[in-house]
Order: structure tokens, then C-alpha cells, then sequence
């Protein structure tokens, strides 16, 4: 596995503010407030924007109010303090005026860079060009005194050539003529790369990109780092925010941007196991949650009926029907149904297996069983999984975010002992130590 060079194993939560809002008696209001969030609220790591989010007449007034307020409300903010500047591939001035603001920001006369983790360089192009990011790190770092590496850095894959750049990364980190080891997050910003690569979609919307995330969340495990997916920025579909963060897990990206606290909320639970225990039903195309009742999961929909005959039983899926035996019944249910494991289920897996290896045995069966019941009717199906060493560290992943979460979050124990229970917790962080 490759080595991470940084304090934090997992981010989940990628949060930008603007950092100067014109017209208002306090420009930096945006980020005052973020700068007090706390708890589920408060991300794994803030974003004051001096890019996108602040206009370019309000950026100098940007960064003096990065100043000011990580000077202030820095030491107790609980996350990472990483502020966005502005840079571009294909424009020296504009490379400039970010080096002279990240410059400005790291003077340890201002009171800021104690609380500041890094910088977030967007818009970058081939290696070369992040090459010359690193270089101005560099620079910061000898002009102020600060440990070289000291300074996290952070860049946004908005281009095709930053995309093929990710491929290089792993071969480049280590030369004697940069540092690229301080490299943290890779974030995708497929805003600005729908544009590099002129893509048309009849709606005008986003395309999904999967490729990019999959490629960006290879980059990151091959280097070390960290992937974050861009911003979800309908910011009232949870359905759909939750679904993009799925779909990202299952990548390995558990990082996402949030633009609202409550975007935050929801990407810090997500990669989290839930408190609780559910069976799915394949029906029809379509994953259905069973409801638990007195202990029997039921499936309540209509794409899937079961009828008892008098020689055994109708399974209906859509317009597909089969007439099964007892038996059949219940290796059928069982291709149709998966288990999604709780915090508690794996960590009494994990404990299980832990004993039997203990005890001097290489793999192990742990058994799940249910009673499912539809139209009425009661099935009883169990399946055997192996475990043995690959199976209990490829489980064992959620449970070391989980970890890496407790670790660096104190502010956010209260809200893991009552989503958990604090038995459950106390267990989680003792697992697999």
C-alpha cells in the first residue's frame, strides 16, 4: 500500500466559503461563520475561496480576511484550514497574484499560518505546471522560516492535461528538485473540466464524468493522497447527493465537496456504517429496503408476490414467474436479497474473526440469516461468508475511517455516541488495533 504522508487518512468533507462578499458591513461574514461551525456541521477540511467563490475585485480584501479570521478563529477550528487562491496553467500573472496572497497569508508576522494546513491550487495543467506550484511552496516556506513540507498542497483536476498529469505523479514525487510529497488532496472540479473538454450534453447539465472520478481516485491511491469529487451543487436533492456519494465510495473516493452545512452534514455521515442493520430486495431492476418487524423483514412492495400452492410456491418478479419447492424458494430469495452490515455487525465480525485467528485458524464462516416475509408468507434463508485475512481487511476499511474520524474529531464524539451508542463506539476504536 502506498504511504500517506499526512496526518489525516480520510477526508469526507471538502467545505468552500467565499472570503469577501461585496456590500456587506462585514466582508468576511462568509467565513466568520464558517470558521465557528462545529461538530457534524464543521468539515474535515474548510476552504476559505479566494478563487471562484469571491469576486476578483474582493480578493485582496479576501486574503486579508483569511488573515484575520484564521488569526482569530483558527486554534479552534477542528478540521483542516486549507484557503483556495487563485492560479492558472496558461497565465503567469495570474500564477503571480496567487504566489503573492499564499506569500501574504503564510507570514507568521500576520498570526495566521499556525492554523493553516495548506493551500488549494486550481486550474492546474501538465506536471511541469504543478511542478511550479510546488516551487512557490517552496519559496514561502524559506522566505518565512517555515519547515520545508510544512505547507499541504491541494489541486483541482479541471483539465485533460491535469487528468494525464495524475498518471506521472507517482514517478515524480521524491525527485531531489521538488516536493511533491506534500501533495494531500486530489479534487476533481468538473465545472471548469466539462469546458476544457468541450463537452455537450443536450440540457446544458454535467455530465457525470465516472471516468474522471475513477481516474482521479486512481491518481490519489497511487500517490498518497487523498480523493475529493467536485461540488453537487443542487443542493436540495439529498437523494441525489447521497447517490453520487455511493457511487464515489465505491471508487474509493470518500471525499466530496459540500457548499452548504448541511451538505457537510450529510457527507460526514455518509461514509460512516450505519447504525443499523437492513436487508435489500432485488425487485425487478429496482433495490428495495425490507422492513423489520418483530424481527421478520418484510417486503411491502409490488414487483415482487409469492403465492403457496399445494405442491409449493409461486415467485412472481415482474412478469417473470417460477414455481419453486421449499428449498428453491430460499436460494432463490437468497440470489434476490443482500445484507448492508452496521457499525455493530462488523465490528462483531471483525472481533469474531480476530478470536478464531487467536486461536490459531485462518478462516472462518460467519453465518447471516433472516425471516423474510412477503404476501404473508415466511421464508427463512441464511448464507455462510468465509473470512480469512484479504476478507477481514477489505472490511476492515470503514472501520479505519471510522477511526481516523475519532481520532480527529473530538468535537464530533457526542454525535458518534448517539448515533452508535457509546458501547459500539468504544469497540469500533479498539478493533483491529
Amino acid at each position: 500500500m502506498t504511504e500517506r504522508r499526512h496526518t489525516r487518512k480520510f477526508v469526507r468533507t471538502f467545505f468552500t466559503s467565499p472570503t469577501a462578499v461585496e456590500g456587506e458591513d462585514d466582508s468576511a461574514k462568509m467565513i466568520r461563520r464558517a470558521a465557528q461551525l462545529r461538530g457534524m456541521e464543521a468539515p474535515d477540511v474548510w476552504v476559505p475561496d479566494n478563487e471562484d467563490a469571491t469576486a476578483p475585485s474582493m480578493r485582496d480584501e479576501g486574503a486579508q480576511n483569511i488573515i484575520d479570521v484564521v488569526s482569530e478563529h483558527g486554534a479552534d477550528f477542528p478540521g483542516e484550514i486549507h484557503p483556495r487562491v487563485v492560479w492558472h496553467r496558461d497565465s503567469p500573472t495570474t500564477r503571480h497574484q496567487g504566489f503573492q496572497r499564499m506569500l501574504e497569508m503564510a507570514d507568521p508576522d500576520h498570526g495566521a499560518v499556525d492554523h493553516l494546513d495548506g493551500f488549494v491550487i486550481p486550474e492546474v495543467g501538465g506536471i511541469d505546471d504543478w511542478k511550479k506550484a510546488d516551487e512557490f511552496f517552496q519559496i514561502i516556506e524559506a522566505e518565512h522560516g517555515l519547515e520545508e513540507g510544512s505547507l499541504a498542497m491541494s489541486v483541482i483536476i479541471e483539465s485533460g492535461a491535469a487528468e494525464l498529469a495524475m498518471r506521472k505523479l507517482r514517478d515524480e514525487m521524491g525527485k531531489p528538485d521538488n516536493t511533491l510529497e506534500r501533495l494531500f488532496l486530489l479534487v476533481d472540479g468538473e465545472v471548469d473540466y466539462t469546458k476544457d473538454m468541450r463537452a455537450i450534453t443536450p440540457t446544458g447539465g454535467l455530465p457525470p464524468w465516472p471516468e474522471l472520478r475513477h481516474n482521479t481516485s486512481r491518481g490519489a491511491s497511487a500517490a498518497g493522497c487523498i480523493a475529493v469529487d467536485g461540488p453537487y451543487d443542487d443542493i436540495r436533492d439529498v437523494e441525489g447527493y447521497h447517490e453520487r456519494m455511493t457511487d464515489n465510495q465505491a471508487k474509493g473516493m470518500t471525499g466530496i465537496w459540500s457548499l452548504t452545512p448541511g451538505q457537510v452534514v450529510e457527507a460526514n455521515k455518509s461514509p460512516l456504517p450505519p447504525a443499523e442493520g437492513s436487508w435489500l430486495l432485488e425487485a425487478d431492476g429496482r433495490e428495495v429496503e425490507l422492513t423489520t418487524e418483530d424481527g421478520v423483514e418484510v417486503y411491502e412492495g409490488d414487483r415482487v408476490s409469492l403465492e403457496e400452492t399445494a405442491d409449493g410456491y409461486v415467485l412472481t418478479v415482474g412478469s417473470d414467474e417460477q414455481h419453486l419447492d421449499e428449498d428453491e424458494l430460499a436460494d432463490e430469495l437468497l440470489d434476490m436479497l443482500s445484507y448492508v452490515p452496521s457499525m455493530d455487525d462488523i465490528v462483531d465480525s471483525m472481533e469474531e474473526f480476530e478470536a478464531a485467528k487467536e486461536a490459531g485458524r485462518g478462516a472462518i464462516a460467519i453465518t447471516r440469516a433472516a425471516t423474510v416475509r412477503i404476501d404473508g408468507i415466511e421464508v427463512e434463508v441464511s448464507n455462510d461468508r468465509m473470512w480469512d485475512e484479504a476478507t477481514y481487511q477489505a472490511v476492515q476499511t470503514p472501520i479505519t475511517l471510522f477511526q481516523d474520524v475519532y481520532e480527529h474529531r473530538p468535537d464530533q464524539h457526542e454525535d458518534l455516541a448517539e448515533l452508535y451508542s457509546e458501547d459500539v463506539v468504544e469497540r469500533a476504536t479498539n478493533v483491529g488495533n
